[in-house]
């Protein structure tokens, strides 16, 4: 009886700090996505209004040099500022946190 009350106890706990852990998380990737389509103007050379892949892996831009091929659905090689927001919405709607984006440029 003692053990099954310690483990309800604990499964507890610890889904009280699940939520908390993804919103953090959450917003790591929103930060971090904020910060890319700040520098995305920097990093687009050609002024095309696109960050090709060499322009990413060349920019101030970590987050989309770390996840260049899931942003570029259309694989064009190229992405927008409407593929970044619309990467890090269906993030967002899946709920999950964010991704080891610490790339240094």
């Amino acid at each position: 009886m003692h053990y099954a009350r310690l483990a309800l106890i604990s499964s507890l706990a610890l889904g009280a700090l699940a939520p908390a852990h993804a919103q953090h998380g959450m917003g790591s990737l929103s930060s971090d996505a904020s910060m890319a389509l700040k520098n995305m103007k920097i990093a687009d050379r050609n002024k095309d209004g696109l960050i090709s892949r060499d322009e990413a892996q060349k920019g101030p831009v970590p987050f989309i040099r770390a996840h260049f091929d899931a942003i570029d659905r259309e694989h064009r090689g190229a992405v927008s500022v409407d593929d970044v927001k619309a990467y890090v919405a269906s993030l967002q709607r899946k709920g999950a946190p964010a991704a080891a984006s610490s790339v240094k440029p």
